[in-house]
């Protein structure tokens, strides 16, 4: 089995619903978030894919969905005194916890064409979570 990894940086916001710590309050994180695609074979090129076509699949996306954005529940309070503001936002469903995130950026990622097998999304240098499919 091949495989690459392309890594991403970008900036976001979050709290965390229904939950007793800290991360109650709104709070911002520096993540990156690694991409790893994997194939049984190497294509003509040699490659498992070019990490340009990892970077135009996903990481575009990355930059207008969630780059400097504030992810929320859906129904979090917040959401509409920010709308009022103005205030850039990506909304889900659930809470946007880092496991959450890296599910999503995974999904996203295999709906752009990727076969992509492994998200691992770095919410501080020592704490992150993987979405493996």
């Amino acid at each position: 089995m091949y495989s690459v990894t392309k890594r991403i940086d970008f900036c976001y916001g979050h709290r965390l619903l229904d939950y007793n710590g800290i991360c109650r309050h709104p709070h911002g994180h520096n993540a990156v978030a690694e991409i790893e695609v994997s194939t049984e074979s190497l294509d003509a090129r040699n490659m498992v894919v070019d990490f340009t076509d990892i970077k135009s699949a996903i990481k575009g996306w990355i930059d207008r969905e969630l780059d400097h954005k504030m992810i929320l529940r859906h129904d979090d309070p917040l959401v509409h005194a920010l709308q009022a503001l103005g205030e850039p936002m990506y909304l889900i469903d659930s809470n946007p916890t880092v496991e959450r995130i890296a599910r999503l950026i995974f999904d996203t990622s295999r709906e752009q064409g990727l076969a992509v097998t492994r998200v691992t999304v770095w919410e501080t240098p020592s704490s992150w979570a993987t979405y493996a499919g």
